[in-house]
């Protein structure tokens, strides 16, 4: 469904941030985007989304296709429109809307659908937000502004959906919530996501394929299962020791140069 091919993304002319960037993300499954701060996780999400521009970033080589079709180019307004959404990091909901009139503003590309029913899909996975349907969104908490933003893309009804760091800032048990919730509507609403984390963890648990970035390339990709007994991956993602146990960072003396993949 989404291909990314070789591709580079360099900034204000002179800083290359992507280098030789390429993943799959085939139709009806998730995947998986780790990396750490700064690895070019958002980078990628705005490359593919048309966002680059607002920034004074370009796509410099590669190639970015949707469904076949090349789209590095084209505006974001028509990549939504081909049925790719994202949802921000930071949830940027409309603060002063209320939370009905966000869903009702994530429709806005869609002419030929029922706005009624389809926020009544929402409110089927998230019973929260219609608890709170006339609350000024601005109000919401942190986890309810996540699950919000998150139904005003449903309301997109889009092919592909994807998600940038769901889970900051909030509470361990909201976000687990959030990652059951996001594999519900995956298998339910066969909607196509990639799901860019820094949590590891949950990522794994819920994405059938995962790629992890570092310093603006792949550097390594696989299964879950497989991703999840690699030792650079159980170290350095998921904190743990060769023989399972917890690891603690304070003992991690060179982080970089101890990563196999980039020696």
């Amino acid at each position: 469904m989404l291909a990314l091919n070789n591709v580079e993304v360099i900034y204000n002319d002179v800083i290359l941030v992507l280098k030789g960037m390429s993943l799959q993300v085939p139709e009806g499954k998730i995947v998986g985007l780790l990396g750490s701060n700064g690895a070019g996780k958002s980078t990628t999400l705005k490359a593919i989304s048309g966002l680059l521009k607002a920034e004074d970033g370009e796509v410099t080589d590669g190639n970015i296709q949707f469904m076949g079709v090349d789209i590095q180019h084209k505006d974001a307004s028509d990549i939504v429109k081909q049925g790719i959404f994202q949802v921000m990091e930071g949830r940027r909901v409309f603060e002063h809307l209320t939370v009905e009139e966000n869903l009702i503003a994530g429709s806005y590309t869609q002419s030929n659908i029922n706005v009624r029913d389809e926020i009544e899909l929402v409110y089927g996975y998230f019973p929260r937000l219609k608890e709170r349907r006339h609350q000024t969104a601005g109000y919401l908490s942190g986890g309810e502004q996540q699950m919000l933003a998150i139904g005003r893309a449903l309301m997109a009804k889009p092919k592909l959906m994807m998600l940038d760091e769901p889970s900051l800032g909030l509470a361990p048990l909201l976000v687990v919530e959030i990652f059951n919730i996001i594999k519900r509507i995956n298998k339910e609403q066969k909607t196509t996501i990639l799901l860019v984390e820094q949590n590891a963890n949950l990522t794994l648990s819920v994405a059938d394929y995962a790629y992890i970035m570092e310093s603006g390339r792949i550097v390594l990709e696989g299964n879950p299962d497989d991703l999840k007994q690699n030792a650079d991956v159980r170290e350095f993602y998921l904190g743990l020791t060769e023989v399972g146990q917890r690891k603690s960072y304070r003992n991690v003396k060179h982080y970089k140069r101890r990563k196999r993949w980039l020696s």
